[in-house]
């Protein structure tokens, strides 16, 4: 069973543009409106490859409601606790010449009792059999450390936990052992203190400090490069696939997706690899955070070239 985790979820709102002009007008030419947050497109996804997944976290107000209808139409699971406020909208700028601006809204502000409640809904949910994907921002009122809080708490239970997340929260969940990380590149430079563009063998060097600490899978995703895999003693790099690329919005949900339905599967880590290459490939030729279809994901798995390192 693979469970959602979307504290600071959205509706996701893509522009497109000729190019964006400061202090101008802009005219935009198409808007695509998705529900988002990093486990809301998880979910998607894992319902594109044909997965099931429990989608849960906070949502507020009408565009609460709204992203709560969207993943009934997607027949969905979803337990969301309801908080007051109102959940953000973020929008995302995408100019012709593939630069993206976003503008991410706040959010609700999230109390401790919102928290309790949320943990003791993850209980009923954790068993050894359970995937928690605890991905994205979090609301304002909830510390950097929650996520380290939620994987002690889970894995009490036999559950596993999957993470996707940066800056303090990565860095403070990181001390409580996630099973699997989907760090891209530029947040493992972050992690590391390292302000310019580091080597794939730096970023190989710091995955493998990683694995140190304990845990089970690291997968860097790393754009257009591609992405490496590392995995006990499997170590793997695969190019970046060539696909008619519209936005690069997504591409990482799309990868921890990919993933955490292999974890489901049962899948070899090879089979798993090729998942992800394609899933995420397939992500950026669609519109917003629209997931790829399966026949597209399909097709892209011949494309995927492996190489162990």
């Amino acid at each position: 069973m693979i469970v959602t985790v979307t504290m600071n979820p959205a509706i996701d709102k893509t522009v497109d543009i000729e190019a964006l002009e400061r202090g101008r007008l802009n005219r935009i030419s198409h808007v695509e409106l998705d529900a988002g947050g990093k486990g809301i497109n998880v979910s998607k996804t894992i319902s594109k490859l044909g997965g099931k997944s429990i989608a849960t976290g906070f949502i507020a107000g009408n565009t609460g409601g709204i992203i709560r209808g969207v993943m009934n139409d997607w027949n969905i699971e979803n337990d969301f606790i309801e908080v007051s406020g109102e959940t953000r909208t973020n929008t995302k700028v995408f100019e012709k010449n593939g630069e993206l601006t976003e503008l991410n809204e706040p959010g609700p502000t999230v109390g401790e009792k919102d928290i309790h409640a949320l943990l003791q809904k993850l209980e009923g949910y954790a068993g050894e059999k359970t995937l928690f994907v605890l991905a994205g921002s979090v609301p304002q009122g909830v510390e950097k450390d929650i996520y380290s809080r939620i994987i002690e708490f889970v894995h009490k239970k036999g559950a596993a936990v999957l993470l996707d997340a940066d800056g303090e929260l990565f860095t403070k969940a990181l001390e409580a052992g996630p099973d699997i990380i989907k760090p891209n590149r530029a947040e493992l430079e972050q992690y590391a203190g390292i302000d310019y563009i580091a080597s794939e063998q730096e970023i190989l060097s710091i995955a493998e400090k990683l694995m140190e600490k304990g845990i089970g899978t690291v997968a860097v995703s790393m754009g257009k490069n591609g992405a490496m895999f590392l995995k006990e003693n499997h170590k793997i790099k695969c190019p970046g696939l060539k696909v008619k690329a519209h936005s690069t919005v997504g591409a990482g949900d799309a990868m921890v997706a990919a993933l955490s339905y292999s974890w489901d599967e049962g899948m070899s880590f090879q089979d798993t690899v090729r998942t992800c290459m394609a899933v995420s490939a397939g992500a950026v030729t669609t519109i917003g955070t629209k997931p790829p279809s399966r026949e597209v994901v399909d097709s892209l798995m011949e494309q995927v070239e492996i190489e162990e390192l």
